[in-house]
């Protein structure tokens, strides 16, 4: 897959924080965005509620972040920052059932740390505007699965890149029904999605 969707201009217009002070600012902004979001959803969502809760003027928002959408773009990136960093660490691991148990791991734990944040965002990466920055992301972690399924360990597949997507939505949807539910992060739940991922490779 490659990106097929480019962000508006709303999105894209945030301004880079260049000091230190300017980026505690940012960090204090956009931890108010989540909190909001969770809060009070898209319903409730907007600059001024999240200036308010930052406790800085309006302006002082928009420096940084032109629209809601910018802050929402910016979430999304915070959010996925975790299972990104997660790539370097998957290269590492000599093992397919080793790997594999990291990855679901920091999938669950991900999820679950903030799971009705994680909801909603997963919502609004459905959204046009946020294409390419979701797809790039779902990239990135499919190439990290399709390697392991290349380690000396790994059970014989005939096609490596699909197996890799099917095991990242397997992942993926199992993870995200059990925040519907409200299931926190438990060990039946990473035991529950490491069934079905073991019985889709025919482990």
């Amino acid at each position: 897959m490659s990106p097929t969707h480019k962000k508006t201009n709303a999105v894209n217009a945030r301004k880079a924080p260049r000091q230190k002070r300017a980026e505690d600012t940012v960090a204090v902004i956009v931890e108010a965005a989540a909190r909001i979001l969770e809060l009070k959803g898209f319903e409730g969502f907007n600059t001024n509620a999240v200036a308010d809760k930052a406790g800085v003027s309006i302006g002082s928002l928009y420096q940084y972040f032109p629209s809601k959408h910018a802050l929402l773009s910016c979430l999304i990136e915070r959010e996925t920052s975790d299972l990104l960093k997660l790539e370097e660490q998957l290269s590492g691991i000599a093992s397919c059932k080793a790997a594999i148990k990291c990855y679901i791991g920091a999938a669950v734990r991900h999820q679950m740390r903030r799971p009705q944040l994680a909801r909603l965002i997963d919502i609004a990466e459905k959204r046009e505007m946020f294409g390419s920055q979701v797809v790039g992301t779902a990239d990135r972690l499919q190439l990290a699965i399709e390697r392991i399924l290349t380690l000396p360990d790994a059970p014989a597949l005939p096609d490596k890149a699909i197996a890799s997507a099917d095991l990242l939505a397997l992942t993926r949807s199992l993870v995200d029904a059990a925040g519907e539910r409200g299931e926190g992060e438990t060990i039946q739940l990473t035991n529950r999605v490491e069934g079905a991922v073991w019985g889709y490779l025919g482990n």
